[in-house]
């Protein structure tokens, strides 16, 4: 099975790869400006190339850094829901579901689990608006799809 057929929904963030790019751009750039600029003029200090180059490759560094940001995804499908952070990855099978929430005031969305547990889901964040409402419910018509015992209590209801 491919990857794109084993999932029915894909969620990224919408806005924050847009900052992240722009923000690792500038730090790289001003770092590898600094570095080129540190051997001109003389401020008593002596720099050596060796300097310059630890600079530059440190502003690569957190610029790279910086575009963990725009890592982020949220899959869902018949195994349940991936969730892709920062650094980490977790599938979690549809057994360990209990819901699917957006606390208010919170930046992103979560995947509750047993026991008061819960997985932050950064592909789905506030600063999306309207975009993370619609993610939002597209998550809840699949959860209640997959979870046969959400669906049946909606339908009891």
């Amino acid at each position: 099975m491919t990857d794109s057929g084993r999932w029915d929904l894909e969620v990224r963030p919408h806005l924050t790869p847009y900052f992240a790019y722009g923000a690792a751009f500038l730090i790289a750039a001003a770092h590898i400006t600094v570095g080129f600029l540190l051997k001109i003029g003389s401020s008593g200090v002596i720099f050596r190339t060796a300097d310059q180059v630890a600079i530059a490759l440190l502003g690569i560094i957190i610029g790279g850094l910086v575009l963990l940001f725009a890592r982020p995804r949220l899959r869902v499908g018949s195994e349940g829901i991936a969730v892709r952070n920062l650094l980490t990855y977790r599938l979690i099978p549809w057994s360990e579901v209990v819901d699917v929430s957006f606390p208010p005031g919170t930046r992103w969305a979560r995947v509750d689990l047993p026991d008061d547990e819960y997985v932050p889901a950064m592909a789905i964040q506030a600063v999306d608006k309207m975009r993370a409402v619609e993610s939002m419910d597209r998550v809840r018509e699949l959860m209640a799809r997959y979870r046969t015992d959400v669906s049946r209590r909606s339908d009891a209801s």
